[in-house]
């Protein structure tokens, strides 16, 4: 069985007891998710599609981790002017463990 679940702007397949990493939810370590924004769930040859939602569907997940990526540095230049502009950033992240699928 497994779902296709939106959050934070994207979409994910995921499936009792998996990780995934997604932009930063709120809550703590241990803490319980309900996600709502479930697309699809397939269970074997039964597939459920939503227009654009699945009804009554949820998918029970727990915060692993909270943190941040590794650093992405963004650099600018123009030639021959002395321009240089050098930024780094790390985007927050919410490590998440899939525990259940309720359609």
């Amino acid at each position: 069985m497994y779902a296709i679940i939106r959050t934070g702007g994207k979409q994910y397949q995921v499936a009792a007891g998996d990780t995934l990493r997604v932009e930063k939810l709120q809550g703590d370590i241990g803490e319980t998710v309900e996600i709502n924004d479930v697309l699809l769930v397939a269970d074997g040859d039964a597939v459920k599609v939503g227009q654009p939602l699945v009804e009554g569907a949820k998918v029970i997940a727990k915060i692993a981790e909270q943190g941040k990526a590794k650093k992405v540095v963004v650099f600018k230049k123009k030639r021959r002017k002395g321009y240089q502009v050098k930024k780094g950033h790390r985007q927050q992240f919410t490590a998440l463990t899939i525990e259940e699928i309720a359609a």
